[in-house]
C-alpha cells in the first residue's frame, strides 16, 4: 500500500481490497454466476450501496486487479531515464516482471494465482471486462506516447504504436500463462520467455519489413500506392 496517501485514503483502499478479496474467495469456492452481490456484501461486512462505491460491477470486483495496472505502461514511459526509448524502457520493464515472477507477466505458478487466472479466463463476462481494462491502459499509453511524439507526428501514430505494445505485452503474457498451465513451472519456463520477450520487442523495433519481400500484384498483393491514378 502506497505510504504516501493520507489515513482516510489508506482506510479506503484496505476496504477496496478486502471487498475484492472477499468477492474472489466466493467466486473461486462457489463460482462467479452462484455468487450474488448481496452474498459479497454480507460477507465483506458492508452495504450493497458501500460495495458499489467501491465497484460499479460485479465483474470489477475480479478485474480492478488490472485496473491496478492501467497507467502502468505510460508511467514507465513518462519516468523512463534520459536516453531511453519508450520502446526499450517497456522491454525492460517486462524482463524485470519476468525475473520477479510478476503475474501480470503471465510468469507465476502460485496455485492462488492460475486459480484467480482459471476463474478469469473460464468467465466470459470477466474476459469481456478484462478487455474494456486493457483498452484503457492502451488509451493511456497511447496520450504518454503522444507527449514523446510531439504535436508533427500523425494523430493515430501514438495509438497504432501503443496497440501493439499493449497487444505484445498480453500475447507473452498468455504464452506464458499456459506453458505453466499445461504442468511447468516458472523456473522452467522463465529462459523461453525471456527470449520470447526479447524476440517481439525486436520484432516492434524492426517493424513488418522484417516478414519479407511483399508479393507482387500477380499474387494478390494491392497495387503500389505509386501507381494509383490521381484525380483532381
Amino acid at each position: 500500500m502506497d505510504r504516501s496517501m493520507g489515513l482516510r485514503e489508506r482506510k479506503k483502499q484496505r476496504t477496496r481490497e478486502t471487498i475484492s478479496e472477499v468477492a474472489i474467495a466466493l467466486f473461486l469456492e462457489h463460482g462467479f454466476d452462484q455468487v450474488s452481490v448481496a452474498d459479497i456484501a454480507a460477507a465483506a461486512e458492508v452495504s450493497k450501496p458501500t460495495l458499489f462505491r467501491y465497484f460499479p460491477t460485479k465483474e470489477d470486483l475480479v478485474v480492478q486487479r488490472f485496473a491496478d495496472h492501467q497507467d502502468e505502461a505510460a508511467e514507465v514511459v513518462r519516468n523512463r531515464p534520459a536516453g531511453v526509448s519508450p520502446l526499450d524502457a517497456l522491454h525492460r520493464h517486462f524482463v524485470e516482471g519476468l525475473e520477479a515472477g510478476d503475474p501480470v507477466t503471465g510468469l507465476s505458478d502460485h496455485e492462488a494465482v492460475l486459480a484467480f487466472h482459471r476463474l478469469l479466463h473460464s468467465t466470459p463476462g470477466l474476459v469481456a471486462r478484462s478487455a474494456q481494462y486493457l483498452a484503457l491502459a492502451e488509451e493511456e499509453l497511447a496520450r504518454a506516447l503522444a507527449e514523446t511524439l510531439g504535436e508533427e507526428s500523425r494523430e493515430v501514430t501514438p495509438r497504432v504504436l501503443a496497440g501493439q505494445l499493449v497487444a505484445t505485452q498480453r500475447i507473452l503474457a498468455m504464452a506464458n500463462w499456459q506453458r505453466i498451465v499445461d504442468g511447468r513451472s516458472a523456473k522452467d519456463v522463465r529462459p523461453e520467455a525471456l527470449a520470447d520477450a526479447d524476440h517481439a520487442f525486436s520484432l516492434l523495433s524492426r517493424g513488418l519489413a522484417t516478414l519479407g519481400p511483399a508479393r507482387d500484384a500477380a499474387h494478390g498483393a494491392p497495387p503500389d500506392r505509386g501507381d494509383a491514378p490521381t484525380t483532381g
